[in-house]
């Protein structure tokens, strides 16, 4: 295998692992917002307002995660 490959399988690694995190956190606040609107429907404002909040929080650690995976990608030889 040549550097190039590993690099970009190695990148590719990263990404997979990466991703999973938010991915499940995003799939886990969505599933409990449900049950917490299906108890509660009256409280729908309080809870997709945090359900926003914390799915935007959760979001922002896969757009770290593909601003490394992209610096790696142009920076490491």
């Amino acid at each position: 295998m040549t550097p190039e490959v590993m690099k970009m399988l190695t990148i590719g690694l990263i990404a997979a692992v990466g991703f999973f995190g938010p991915a499940l956190a995003l799939g886990l606040i969505g599933f409990s917002a449900m049950q917490s609107l299906g108890r509660n429907p009256e409280a729908r404002g309080a809870i997709l307002t945090n359900m926003i909040l914390i799915g935007a929080l959760a979001e922002a650690i896969g757009i770290y995660v593909l601003i490394v995976c992209i610096i790696l990608s142009m920076v490491v030889k």
